[in-house]
């Protein structure tokens, strides 16, 4: 996976070729995990956000994409979901007007997750966000 660090706790990752059907393969992994981890409650949100990331990534860059779950020991209750590409350019979170196509899934992650974020890789970038998960 590009830029992302050693993890603790339940951890689930996968490495995507930027192809078009990276995004069902992505959402149906995704939910699969949270339905073994038994995170019910915000598998739905986290399969649309993941869907997001991982459109954005197809359309703006080439090469591998990354998806990574994490529930991780040192703080529980939170969700950290990753999603790394090859192309170091941060996203910027934009206003897109009525008309606009696109433009919508930063503003997204950000309305509806705990926290989220960027940061730059050796070979790319992670956007990540962290959801609550209801104990």
């Amino acid at each position: 996976m590009i830029g992302v660090s050693g993890s603790d706790g339940d951890c689930a990752e996968w490495v995507f070729p930027a192809a078009p059907d990276a995004v069902r393969s992505a959402r149906s992994l995704v939910r699969r995990t949270l339905d073994e981890w038994r995170l019910d409650s915000v598998q739905d949100l986290t399969v649309l956000l993941v869907s997001e990331l991982v459109t954005n990534a197809l359309r703006h860059a080439t090469g591998p994409i990354g998806v990574r779950l994490r529930r991780p020991a040192t703080t529980p209750g939170i969700l950290l979901v990753e999603v790394s590409d090859p192309l170091p350019e941060l996203p910027r979170e934009r206003v897109a007007r009525p008309d606009d196509e696109d433009g919508r899934g930063l503003q997204l992650v950000a309305s509806v997750t705990h926290r989220w974020g960027t940061r730059p890789g050796e070979a790319g970038k992670t956007v990540w966000f962290e959801l609550a998960v209801p104990h």
